[in-house]
């Protein structure tokens, strides 16, 4: 037999990325430049959402998807957070609710009005407080609609009961800042990467760690579950600081599976997996580059097939969830690519390209949608479920008829000498010592004249009742 090199067949050989139009990008945006890694930038069917730069506190603006274009300079924000916002995820099933994270030690979640914010926003829908230092990472669960996760700088992770708007567990066994966090399938297990070097698979309910890997040769700074594969992927840095991917098994860390070094740059990346094409997509923080890979569970497990390039590079970058893609351009990804130097937010596309405009089955399976399996109470009480699927073809514009209410929480106060300290939290920074000075100025100001205003009143209705009773006796 003739030896014939080996070749692996696949549709998405030829996938490449497509970068919008001018007009079908967003312009004029004062993103971020705090260092941070993270996306800054988070995306649904309806809106935008982008971490911004502000003095004097921490804001991001949200953008209804199809108002593309310069934004004005005085675009509503939301913006109450007392410190540098440096996460934001959206609610997989509630598409007008968003939860942020920042610097101020809160986590707090707005309910965006339809069709985006026509003035500023500053009260939140919930006020989480729980974390002794500021809040680095969040993630929604991927099955239950009322359960949120964040990491903080105090080495701990939260689970927080948004029917109640309460922490129901904290997650305390790592030793050091965690840096990412990704969740299986179904929300049962929960994967880690630690600033000690250490990856983590974790049961979310118990806190219990499952597996654990120290890292020495390949220093773990991202991690992500592959789906149902029962395999992990992470990206870090080798010992000879090159910029590498491992892909381990979960049931067993104690060595990866492949190693595989991408280049000597020193930028973060990034791995975003999609579930449905087990496509795996990398692209580096400061880079200006998307490389994409297909994952098999056969040797060998990792397949190159091409690289999207661009002369810019990318801070962070959004991802459309999938009910939102153009399913008849053959779209299986779409980024939202964030350019600080420009202020520009760029779609970038990625096209299976197929002559036919039919419906395309065999790159859109049946896809998690935007019913969840379970509330938050079924989850903590030991439920697992999968996701709810949805098909793409008829099931992808279908609305989602679920309200999210906010629990009515009783006012608790803690008082320490006279004064009320979860009204009264003392300033952190200098500046906000500051902030707080002027408004109590601007509150005293405000009450003054609403004294001066009651004042006059007063001698009005006096005066208005010395004369009814001048006048009462000649009646009489």
């Amino acid at each position: 037999m003739s030896w014939r090199p080996t070749y692996r067949s696949s549709k998405f050989r030829n996938v490449y990325g497509k970068v919008g139009n001018r007009e079908h990008c967003f312009d004029g945006i004062p993103i971020t430049k705090n260092v941070h890694d993270n996306h800054f930038c988070a995306v649904n069917s309806k809106f935008l959402a982008v971490v911004t730069e502000s003095s004097g506190g921490g804001s991001f603006i949200v953008i209804p998807v199809p108002q593309s274009g310069r934004l004005d300079s005085h675009y509503p924000k939301v913006c109450g957070h007392q410190g540098n916002v440096l996460d934001i995820k959206w609610n997989p099933f509630f598409e007008n609710i968003i939860a942020s994270c920042s610097e101020d030690t809160s986590v707090r979640v707005w309910e965006i009005p339809e069709g985006g914010l026509r003035r500023n926003m500053t009260e939140a829908v919930l006020e989480l407080y729980g974390h002794s230092r500021r809040v680095g990472v969040i993630e929604w669960h991927p099955t239950s609609s009322g359960i949120l996760f964040s990491a903080g700088y105090d080495y701990k992770i939260l689970i927080w009961n948004l029917e109640i708007g309460e922490p129901v567990k904290m997650i305390d066994c790592h030793t050091d800042v965690i840096l990412s966090m990704s969740f299986n399938t179904d929300g049962s297990l929960l994967a880690t990467s630690c600033k000690d070097k250490k990856l983590r698979v974790i049961e979310p309910r118990s806190g219990a760690v499952l597996q654990q890997a120290s890292c020495k040769n390949h220093r773990v700074n991202r991690v992500v579950f592959l789906g149902n594969m029962k395999r992990l992927l992470t990206t870090g840095v080798s010992r000879w600081n090159t910029r590498q991917i491992a892909l381990w098994d979960q049931e067993d860390l104690s060595m990866p599976i492949v190693e595989e070094d991408i280049d000597g740059l020193s930028g973060l990346l990034f791995p975003f997996y999609d579930a449905d094409t087990h496509m795996l997509y990398l692209a580096g923080k400061g880079d200006g580059n998307i490389r994409y890979f297909e994952i098999t569970t056969e040797k060998p497990y990792l397949q190159y097939l091409m690289e999207f390039r661009s002369p810019t590079p990318q801070k962070g970058l959004g991802v459309m969830p999938k009910h939102g893609l153009d399913v008849g351009a053959c779209e299986v990804f779409r980024f939202y690519k964030l350019v600080t130097l420009k202020g520009l937010i760029e779609p970038i596309s990625m096209i299976v390209p197929r002559r036919s405009d039919t419906y395309q089955e065999d790159i859109y399976p049946m896809t998690a949608g935007t019913e969840p399996a379970l509330s938050a109470s079924e989850w903590l009480s030991g439920i697992n479920r999968d996701p709810v699927l949805m098909s793409l073809k008829e099931g992808y514009q279908r609305p989602n008829q679920l309200v999210f209410k906010a629990p009515v929480k009783e006012k608790k106060s803690v008082v320490v000498n006279g004064i009320d300290l979860l009204e009264n939290v003392p300033p952190r920074t200098e500046n906000e010592l500051l902030r707080m000075f002027f408004r109590q100025q601007e509150e005293l100001r405000r009450l003054k004249e609403e004294l001066t205003t009651k004042d006059v009143r007063i001698r009005q209705l006096e005066l208005e009742l010395n004369n009814l009773k001048n006048v009462s006796p000649n009646n009489v």
